[in-house]
């Protein structure tokens, strides 16, 4: 269920290896309750800090949580 989110609302960011990372971020998030309805989308909040992990052609390559703050540029 998590990686059919990441699909529809998670930011893409390039790694710069040849793969691409989705994860949700705050604009994901309100998108989400935009098309959900915020109580749905509240009930979601323990995956917030999942990502996946895809190869350019769009084969998954690994799903899971952060354990801690990636800092982005």
């Amino acid at each position: 269920m998590v990686d059919r989110l990441l699909d529809l609302y998670g930011q893409e960011e390039h790694d710069g290896h040849g793969a691409v990372m989705l994860f949700l971020n705050k604009d994901s998030i309100r998108n989400m309750e935009r098309d959900l309805g915020r109580r749905p989308v509240s009930r979601l909040a323990g995956w917030f800090d999942a990502y996946k992990v895809k190869s350019t052609v769009g084969n998954t390559i690994t799903v899971g949580h952060h354990h801690r703050h990636l800092w982005r540029k």
